[in-house]
């Protein structure tokens, strides 16, 4: 196959329109791939219906598989006896059908005579060997073939590994890399063809030492999920909850693959579902889709599987605090000798449930990865894990976990007798460093992929080892580092928890953008991680709220106001590179930025009436502004109604696609897929901009504003959504405030005021609210809780 770097796939075709099929063919779609979706066809009418169906539902699922609903026009609906002839369009070809290998052979025979000579026709499959899978081809096609697996849900799950057959084209592999890399945004590993390949094969064997491990020690089911979830840095989900969103006969599929094709695995008696999941399988109890599985919901309550009485029981229950208090000590050597040293069941729990996976891991690496950076990025990406396996093992000392492992497989305490192989007590000090990682398999350090697309990821996902300090640092604050790499960008990224906006991370956008206009060309908002921004610091203005010196406070809401404007109107552009959460204060500095370059999965928006208050940093002017914009002439109302609206229902974007169709992301606004070229795309759009010769946008002496009359129609909405329960009488009066704000107070309609104005009455009303007793409890409940109150 011919080296391309011109690499371009104009069309896709997925085969198989069930639930992976029908969600990577939306995920096409979202990064603007024309597919075609393939299925059996129907017995009655339309023969392409059961197609047409998958694609309709799409629109339906929670969480969204497309970024917005149109994007499912670029999907057609197909069927293997009309629509062959369109596989010969198509420049991807990936089959999605179920795990039966006699029936993926057979299709294979059905489609090849169809597929063009360059086309890539991959598998994805979650754990079939590929070679024997390519054995089905013709000669011709072996060198276009490969494993592709998706993890569930192909939009939102950064992982797909790329597993290559043993007559897998090199070029073809790379293509197909940086396709799924740049086009679809996803991490890439690339796996070896041994069964469950490599995030399934740890992940799930992880679940099984921790069902294991539960049992052993007596672990409530919940309180392992409350052990196992976010207080590991882990999905929510944690363990059993997971199992039942996955489905419990899917895992159990995963499980005997691994029991039928590992004979001579030392952990093969482990690879068995234990009798009570065997039981609510058979009952037909099959997790999240069949509403009951190893948890059930009762009425409003949620129930848990007692295993022992295979009874359910009331669900709830927490881990012990003394336990919780270890899982808070942030230094992991310490952590991990306190878990150790611990006689409490739940501590000794996550002791064996870490030494299995460590023993795992070490005694596998050689033949399930490339190397450990692979095993690693695998479970994060795949898994949801905030830290790899081999990352938390080097984190907390390797050397001291290695020494304790020996003492626990020398004692019987764990699932295997496996030895741990001589390299991992050679003197190390980890798997990850500078220069690479570690590969049992060559016994040497492996570097990152050379690949001309990762040079496109200026920060990419960053591990335990590792150097990742980005820059020389030019200015820093309590609140913000700006750096640069030498190439007349100046990036502020905020160090704030949450990166939120206090008085530190303003002075720090001001320096920084004095130093930008003095020495630099452009200004880049880039955070080292999610979110962009979770709003302004309330805690800042704890002191000045709690002595009632609310002129400081309004003071400082007027610095706010003035550093967004700033962004706007500096002589440098300013581009806001934008990715997870930018709530609040982020999407007014996202919407001030001359430019924003934003992930794809960007959730983005004005949520201030959720702690009692309105936008007080500039959005409520750019709802203004931004409406008059959009009427150009025309009747305001109509187009400040949707703005209004999402302050008032304080409307969050799904997506940063939605971000666009709410108004909160401009059209001329870059959408990125890949988060980890965010950086480099920003930063490209910011010379760009310079390049042009750029000016920031002149200020505008005037532009229309709704006036008392616009206000009073909202109002009259708002009173029938009152009356009729939707909203409480605190919401109408906060809503009413808004509504004179953004249509620019007790003036005339059509009056032309100028930004300032807007930014005085947002200001003013802003203070105003801070002083009510209901914000207040909204505010409080915030800040104990995290959670708004409606009240």
């Amino acid at each position: 196959m011919a080296t391309s770097k011109n690499f371009y796939v104009r069309k896709a075709a997925v085969l198989g329109a069930g639930v992976m099929g029908a969600q990577i063919a939306a995920h096409l779609a979202n990064a603007g791939v024309e597919s075609v979706l393939f299925d059996l066809p129907a017995k009655e009418g339309d023969k392409s219906a059961i197609a047409k169906k998958a694609i309709d539902n799409l629109k339906k699922l929670n969480p969204a598989p497309l970024s917005v609903a149109s994007k499912a026009q670029l999907i057609t609906p197909a069927n293997y006896e009309e629509h062959m002839d369109l596989l010969k369009e198509c420049d991807l070809v990936i089959e999605a059908i179920a795990e039966r290998m006699d029936w993926k052979l057979d299709l294979y025979h059905k489609v090849a005579p169809f597929l063009g000579a360059q086309t890539i026709f991959a598998s994805n499959t979650s754990g079939l060997s590929i070679n024997k899978l390519a054995e089905a081809l013709p000669d011709s096609m072996r060198s276009h073939f490969c494993g592709i697996h998706f993890f569930n849900p192909p939009r939102y799950m950064t992982l797909v590994e790329i597993i290559p057959a043993t007559s897998s084209d090199a070029t073809m592999l790379d293509n197909l890399e940086s396709f799924l890399t740049t086009t679809l945004g996803k991490g890439v590993v690339r796996a070896k063809d041994t069964p469950n390949f490599v995030a399934n094969r740890i992940g799930v064997f992880s679940m099984l030492a921790t069902i294991a491990n539960a049992a052993k020690f007596g672990i409530r089911f919940d309180v392992v999920d409350d052990l196992t979830g976010t207080r590991l840095g882990r999905a929510k989900s944690a363990t059993f909850r997971t199992a039942d969103v996955v489905g419990l006969d899917t895992f159990a599929h995963v499980v005997k693959t691994m029991k039928d094709s590992l004979p001579n695995d030392p952990w093969h008696p482990h690879y068995d579902i234990p009798a009570w999941l065997q039981k609510l399988i058979e009952t037909g109890a099959l997790g999240q889709k069949t509403k009951a599985g190893i948890y059930k919901k009762v009425g409003k309550d949620i129930q848990v599987l007692d295993p022992v009485s295979g009874e359910y029981v009331a669900s709830g229950e927490k881990a012990d605090e003394s336990v919780k208090e270890i899982l808070k000590i942030k230094n992991p050597a310490e952590k991990f000798a306190a878990l150790r040293a611990s006689s409490h069941p739940q501590a000794q729990f996550l002791w064996a449930c870490f030494a299995d996976v460590f023993q795992y891991i070490a005694c596998h690496l050689a033949d399930i990865a490339n190397n450990a950076r692979d095993v690693d990025l695998a479970i994060r990406w795949g898994f949801g894990w905030s830290v790899g396996p081999f990352e938390t093992w080097q984190a907390a000392g390797w050397q001291q976990v290695a020494g304790w492992l020996a003492e626990d497989i020398a004692a019987g305490k764990t699932l295997s007798s496996a030895a741990l192989p001589a390299w991992v007590s050679d003197g190390r000090s980890g798997v990850h460093s500078s220069e690479g990682s570690y590969s049992a398999a060559t016994n040497s350090l492996q570097a990152r992929s050379s690949l001309p697309v990762y040079q496109r990821q200026l920060a990419p996902a960053a591990l335990v080892g590792e150097n990742s300090k980005l820059g020389e640092t030019v200015y820093e604050n309590d609140g913000v580092r700006a750096w640069s790499t030498g190439d007349d960008v100046l990036v502020v990224s905020f160090k704030s928890k949450m990166n939120t906006i206090g008085s530190a991370v303003i002075d720090g956008v001001n320096a920084a953008l004095d130093l930008a206009e003095q020495h630099y060309k452009a200004l880049v908002i880039w955070q080292t991680d999610e979110p962009f921004s979770a709003g302004a610091d309330l805690k800042d203005m704890a002191p000045a709220f709690m002595s009632g010196d609310f002129a400081a406070i309004e003071a400082s809401i007027d610095r706010f106001q003035q550093t967004a404007m700033r962004l706007r109107y500096s002589s440098v552009p300013v581009v806001a590179a934008v990715r997870g959460l930018a709530l609040g204060g982020g999407c007014e500095f996202t919407m001030h930025a001359n430019k924003a370059v934003a992930a794809l999965e960007t959730y983005i928006g004005l949520v201030e009436i959720g702690v009692g208050l309105l936008p007080g940093g500039g959005g409520c002017k750019e709802a203004a502004l931004r409406a008059a914009a959009d009427a150009k002439g025309n009747d305001l109302l109509p187009f400040l109604k949707n703005y209004f609206q999402n302050i008032a229902m304080a409307n969050v974007a799904k997506s940063a696609e939605e971000a666009k169709e709410l108004g909160l992301l401009k059209a001329s606004d870059t959408i990125v897929f890949n988060a980890y070229e965010l950086l480099y795309v920003a930063k490209q759009e910011a010379l760009a901009m310079a390049a042009a010769g750029f000016r920031p946008p002149a200020k505008l002496q005037g532009f229309p504003v709704a006036g008392r009359t616009g206000a009073a129609t909202i109002k009259g909405m708002l009173v029938n959504m009152k009356e009729g329960g939707f909203i409480s009488e605190y919401d109408y009066f906060l809503a009413s405030i808004i509504a004179e704000v953004v249509c620019g107070g007790d003036v005339e309609s059509g009056t032309l005021v100028d930004e300032q104005w807007i930014l005085n009455l947002e200001r003013k009303a802003f203070v105003m609210l801070l002083q009510q007793e209901k914000s207040q409890a909204r505010i409080f409940n915030m800040l104990q809780t995290g959670k708004p109150l409606r009240n």
